[in-house]
């Protein structure tokens, strides 16, 4: 009843009731703030609350180590000689890691004559048996249906001297055009060179050598360099770091050294001419001067910019890529499905971990680049795995 009669005169309620109705809300807050203040005194004045109440906060913004901080000293001897127990387990573990270094020497011993033979029949030296042949799929079913439809047609036509050509061509830079991680630094003025490309080979440090590893590109001989043979060392350690024992995951590359490039004159595709002009100060002449810069292309991949942690980063992973997928399953990668198989594993996992902040964690035992690298990879990586 009250409020339809202001609701009717709402000029009597702006006037006099809202008015009225704020300073009974000011004065209700001051009595509030008032209560507060005396409330506040009350606990500062008391020391087992604020007592409480600090412990309370403490518990709340306690890390692990602030935690140790507050346990006895006999408790944290026995901690530190835990801590002892864990060191000696990366030391076993790093132990662990070098047999395994061991047995993948070995059997890559075992796996080469099989590379050997994918290399004649690549280059066409050595035409594999009706037997060697012998695979069925269903793309091959699909061949033969379309072959049928096709037969009429094609019975009439002589074959060409294209038909057969040598041995598979540009198998290796086919497969680099395949791989994102490869062609990303793939130009075209590089593919005339990488259709020379024989073979490429991982070789293994010998029994008693520091831990490292070899990427041995092979080329015939071509129009662009003199060298036949292109390689890539990467050093390996696999023992904890002195200063940070427990920071210890598996061997990693500390360093790698490319090769010198015997380009034949005006061949280099890693450097690139440009003129530019200069005017005399005094003079006010012009002259034209040329110079040579750096260009990109693939075979920078032999003489890595060592002044660039997120090239060196990405350069790692890359030589890893090359030992542990494609120089073993190169054939996969040719067809394209090998990619497919990683593009499906990649859908399955993602949400669980960034599929490409991995760097296609490849290598068993996992391999991981220098510490002082692993967030430049990250970044390295989200360019190099589109």
């Amino acid at each position: 009843m009250v409020s339809e009669m202001l609701w009717n005169h709402s000029d009597v309620y702006q006037e006099i009731v809202s008015p009225v109705l704020n300073l009974m809300g000011l004065f209700i807050f001051c009595c509030f703030c008032s209560h507060t203040e005396k409330l506040a005194d009350q606990i500062m004045q008391n020391s087992q609350v604020l007592a409480a109440l600090q412990e309370r906060l403490d518990s709340v913004s306690q890390t692990p180590s602030s935690y140790i901080e507050t346990l006895p000293k006999a408790v944290k001897r026995r901690i530190y000689a835990l801590k002892q127990l864990q060191e000696k387990c990366a030391h076993i573990e790093a132990k662990f890691y070098e047999e395994v270094h061991e047995l993948e020497r070995k059997y890559a011993a075992l796996y080469q004559p099989l590379f050997d033979k994918r290399r004649l029949i690549v280059t066409g030296t050595e035409e594999p048996t009706d037997t060697e042949c012998e695979w069925h799929s269903d793309a091959e079913d699909e061949e033969k249906l379309a072959d049928v439809k096709k037969k009429v047609t094609i019975s009439d036509k002589e074959p060409s001297e294209t038909d057969n050509p040598k041995g598979i061509p540009d198998f290796w830079l086919t497969i680099f055009r395949n791989v994102d991680m490869i062609n990303i630094s793939l130009q075209e003025y590089d593919e005339p060179i990488l259709k020379h490309l024989q073979d490429v080979k991982v070789k293994f440090s010998d029994p008693g050598q520091p831990m490292s590893f070899t990427l041995e590109f092979h080329f015939e001989p071509n129009d662009f360099f003199t060298n036949t043979l292109l390689t890539k060392l990467y050093k390996m350690k696999s023992e904890p770091d002195s200063s940070d024992p427990f920071s210890f995951e598996g061997p990693e590359i500390i360093d790698c050294e490319g090769c010198t490039i015997d380009w034949k004159k005006g061949k280099n595709v890693t450097v690139k001419t440009i003129k530019k002009k200069q005017k005399h100060k005094g003079r006010g002449t012009v002259r034209t001067i040329t110079k040579q810069v750096l260009n990109e292309s693939f075979f920078n991949f032999f003489s890595p910019d060592e002044e660039m942690e997120n090239s060196l980063a990405a350069d790692y992973e890359v030589g890893h890529f090359f030992r542990e997928r494609l120089i073993p399953r190169a054939v996969l990668y040719f067809t394209g499905e090998a990619i497919e198989d990683e593009e499906s594993f990649e859908e399955g996992e993602e949400g669980e971990e960034e599929v490409r902040t991995l760097c296609m964690r490849l290598v068993m035992p996992q391999t991981r680049c220098p510490k002082s690298n692993r967030q430049n990879l990250r970044k390295s990586c989200a360019q190099i795995y589109r």
